[in-house]
């Protein structure tokens, strides 16, 4: 499986962690989550996790307004809510 935007695969031998790496960075925020296979089941379900996540953390980030340039704190809570479900 290959890495893809905001999505990264981690499968190093020499680490105990195997899985997606959710980072996205928007409005001075970054938001990253690890999605270990282990924890969900095998690589194809950690991605599949980690890409729904994605979505929703670019919905309600589309959706939201800037403050002096950077994000709300309400929509940091929000994303950190989808993070914390996921």
């Amino acid at each position: 499986m290959k890495s893809k935007r905001n999505l990264t695969r981690f499968t190093y031998e020499s680490t105990a962690f195997q899985g997606w790496r959710l980072c996205i960075s928007r409005g001075g925020a970054t938001f990253t989550k690890y999605f270990s296979d282990k924890s969900y089941g095998g690589g194809r379900k950690s991605l599949k996790a980690a890409e729904t996540a994605l979505e929703d953390i670019k919905a309600t980030v589309s959706k939201s307004r800037l403050v002096e340039g950077k994000l709300s704190d309400a929509t940091v809570k929000k994303v950190d809510k989808i993070l914390a479900k996921a």
